[in-house]
């Protein structure tokens, strides 16, 4: 639940979820944006705390979530379709209040030579995070060139793990993002396919629209700061691979951040409906409750 801080500022809380996905948020801290904007954001765990907490719980008991059901943290952002997903599972109602500042690809990457392209993919296992941006985009990629009765998928961990599983051996093909396309691509694996997509910034219902104008007002400016030098501030992102990626080989083309975008009933409509036709969701919140125009 929303406090004032000791600076009389509005205390917003924000649950971690991966860097590359967090990047404006972090920024904005960083560079004192939100603090211009009138508001104290902070997040309401570390990363560490996250890994460690992965780890050790069943898939469907996340930090981030808990973090927010409980009262403990304002605001988290995920996938569009888990946006959805977790709010219709959750105990705390919440809103969906934008599209996010981060647009990343999810890539299938392999060693194996003989998988090029998706059609290759025939009831090959293929390890994703269950219910994330992993799943929901490997189904997105692979539905049209080889039928979902084909689509054969593992549900794995965190992405490190992921791809610590397919560098052993373990996985044939798996599904991560940034940094570990990069890392893949370094340590010489390919991709077979890969899809962008934007997730959904879930709000607590007590923040009003003149703080959520402040803070995505304060994010846009982060935005522009991270398009102006990616560089200055891609280490936040690299120092998820552990020192094997340095962040200068991090690589432009499957990460870009642009302006927060409101997100629009029509498209939360399309996506509502392919989860229901897929068995996502059993269609029993109604869109008003998720979305906040």
């Amino acid at each position: 639940m929303m406090t004032s801080s000791p600076t009389d500022k509005p205390a917003i809380r924000v649950a971690p979820n991966n860097p590359v996905f967090d990047l404006p948020v972090i920024v904005a801290i960083e560079e004192g944006l939100f603090a211009q904007a009138g508001l104290d954001v902070s997040f309401s765990a570390t990363y560490a705390d996250r890994e460690k907490d992965h780890a050790e719980r069943p898939i469907m008991s996340r930090l981030k979530e808990d973090l927010f059901d409980s009262g403990c943290a304002d605001s988290y952002n995920v996938c569009e379709w888990a946006s959805i997903d977790r709010l219709e599972r959750g105990k705390r109602g919440g809103n969906i209040a934008a599209l996010r500042a981060s647009v990343a690809a999810q890539a299938i990457v392999t060693f194996d030579e003989t998988l090029q392209v998706p059609r290759d993919l025939v009831d090959v296992p293929i390890v994703v995070q269950e219910l994330t941006g992993s799943h929901y985009t490997t189904i997105q990629m692979l539905e049209s060139a080889i039928g979902a009765d084909h689509i054969k998928l593992v549900h794995g961990g965190l992405p490190q793990a992921r791809w610590a599983g397919l560098k052993n051996g373990t996985y044939r093909a798996i599904t991560v993002m940034e940094p570990f396309i990069s890392l893949a691509l370094k340590e010489g694996a390919h991709i077979v396919a890969s899809s962008f997509y934007r997730g959904g910034e879930v709000i607590a219902p007590d923040l009003t629209e003149d703080q959520r104008r402040r803070y995505y007002e304060a994010e846009n400016k982060a935005v522009d700061l991270i398009n102006a030098d990616f560089y200055k501030y891609a280490h936040h992102v690299a120092a998820h691979a552990k020192g094997a990626l340095e962040p200068n080989e991090l690589l432009r083309a499957f990460v870009r951040y642009k302006h927060v975008d409101i997100y629009d009933q029509t498209l939360f409509g399309r996506a509502y409906d392919w989860m229901k036709a897929r068995g996502f969701s059993e269609g029993q919140s109604q869109h008003a409750s998720l979305v906040v125009n």
